[in-house]
C-alpha cells in the first residue's frame, strides 16, 4: 500500500504543468531552471519536481523515466497518468475504486491520518490528488498481474514423464499451454528491484 505525501500549492496550475510535459522535449534532467523556463517561477512551483518523482515520472536524481516519455504521447497520456495515480495513491483507491470530489472528506481524512498532517496540509494533498485525477483515466490503467505460469516442478508433479529432460519438458509445456501475462511493476526508486523481476522472468520463461 502506498500514499504519497507529495503535493503542490498552485493546484490550479497542475493541468498547465502537465501540458508542458507533453509539448516540450524530455530534458536530460528535470531542474528548477526548466521550471522557470516554462513560466513556473515561484518557489512554490518547485514542489512539482518531487511530485513527478512520486508519480514515477522522474528518477530520484531527476532523470525522466519511460513513464515521462510515454506521457508525451497525447493518445496515451490519460492512461499513463491513471496508472501512475493507482501506484502512488493506492490507499485512496482502497477507499473508493472510482473516487470523485464527493469523496473529498474521506480522502482528506486518509491523508491526515496516514501522514499525521494538519487539516491545511491534508487539504493541499487532497487538492493535488483531485487535480491529477481530472487529467487521468483510471479505468483504462493496467491492473495487476492477471495470471501466473505454473512452475516446472508443479507441472512435473501433475504428470510429466520423469525421463524427460527439463528443457524437453518446458518445450512441451510451451506447445501445450498459452499464458497471457501482465506485469505490474512496483513504484520504487531501487533499480535492483526491477533487475530482479526481469531476471526472474528470463530464468523462468525464456530459458
Amino acid at each position: 500500500m502506498t500514499l504519497t505525501n507529495a503535493y503542490v500549492l498552485p493546484t490550479n496550475r497542475i493541468a498547465d504543468f502537465f501540458k508542458k510535459i507533453q509539448d516540450g522535449q524530455a530534458p536530460e534532467r528535470f531542474t528548477n531552471q526548466l521550471l522557470k523556463d516554462w513560466g513556473f517561477t515561484s518557489t512554490n512551483d518547485r514542489a512539482f519536481i518531487p511530485l513527478l518523482k512520486a508519480l514515477g515520472f522522474l528518477t530520484a536524481d531527476g532523470v525522466p523515466t519511460n513513464r515521462y516519455l510515454e506521457y508525451r504521447d497525447h493518445s496515451r497520456a490519460r492512461q499513463v497518468l491513471g496508472q501512475a495515480l493507482k501506484e502512488a495513491y493506492s490507499d485512496i483507491f482502497l477507499i473508493k475504486e472510482h473516487p470523485t470530489t464527493a469523496d473529498k472528506v474521506a480522502v482528506e481524512g486518509k491523508f491526515k491520518s496516514f501522514h499525521n498532517q494538519s487539516d491545511n496540509v491534508a487539504g493541499l494533498m487532497t487538492k493535488t490528488f483531485f487535480g491529477l485525477l481530472a487529467l487521468a483515466d483510471i479505468n483504462s490503467a493496467q491492473g495487476a498481474v492477471k495470471s501466473v505460469p505454473k512452475s516446472p516442478e508443479s507441472l512435473t508433479e501433475a504428470g510429466a514423464a520423469p525421463e524427460k529432460t527439463e528443457r524437453e519438458h518446458r518445450s512441451n509445456v510451451a506447445r501445450s499451454f498459452h499464458y497471457n501475462i501482465q506485469i505490474h511493476l512496483p513504484a520504487t526508486k531501487d533499480v535492483e528491484v526491477y533487475n530482479a523481476i526481469f531476471k526472474s522472468l528470463k530464468d523462468h520463461l525464456l530459458d
